[in-house]
């Protein structure tokens, strides 16, 4: 079943071969620090492997913990119908400080300041913020992630498998013995 038949009208957002042997599922929440150092490590290394991994974004946010968190996935995804989720996606990590313990206005300024930055059409973005298929995308990724017993974020599957993140290295380790028991030679799966 494709993600938009599972999600409403927003499919999963992958970076990589989506038809790779190593699929690693990220469980993150915007304003959570470790989120924030493990996101790049994740990428870097779904890049590095490009041909073979792929690696897919859900939002978990933890309001109880982080309560800009919400609003700062909803704002990813409404970039995201715009063909922007990964650069927002970014933004958002590396200028956590200036969100994550903003007032709803000054947060609603800063992200539409992110849209501006991006090329966003601000006015589409706004109505998508609110949308109902943004909504339901959250609650879809937040559902899975309650099934799986993610207790705390950042969570990373690596072809099914929970990952113990030891640290951000960890990653790269457990995607090069994914791409190992799949036969992949890891020396040379690099792009």
């Amino acid at each position: 079943m494709p993600a938009e038949a599972r999600t409403g009208d927003i499919g999963e957002h992958t970076i990589g071969n989506t038809n790779g042997k190593v699929v690693m599922i990220e469980y993150g929440d915007y304003q959570c620090p470790g989120c924030r150092t493990a996101a790049p490590e994740a990428k870097r290394v779904a890049e590095k492997y490009k041909d073979h991994v792929a690696l897919v974004f859900r939002n978990y946010p933890i309001p109880s913990l982080h309560p800009n968190a919400r609003a700062a996935a909803a704002v990813a995804e409404a970039a995201g119908l715009q063909g922007k989720f990964w650069e927002m996606h970014d933004l958002l990590y590396t200028n956590q400080g200036a969100w994550s313990n903003a007032r709803a206005k000054e947060r609603t300024d800063v992200f539409s300041g992110y849209a501006k930055q991006l090329g966003l059409n601000v006015d589409k973005f706004n109505a998508d913020l609110a949308s109902g298929a943004v909504t339901k995308k959250i609650d879809f990724d937040v559902a899975v992630g309650r099934q799986l017993q993610i207790d705390g974020t950042p969570t990373f599957f690596i072809n099914g498998n929970k990952l113990n993140l030891g640290d951000a290295s960890s990653i790269e380790n457990a995607v090069k013995d994914a791409l190992k028991k799949a036969g992949v030679a890891v020396d040379k799966a690099k792009s």
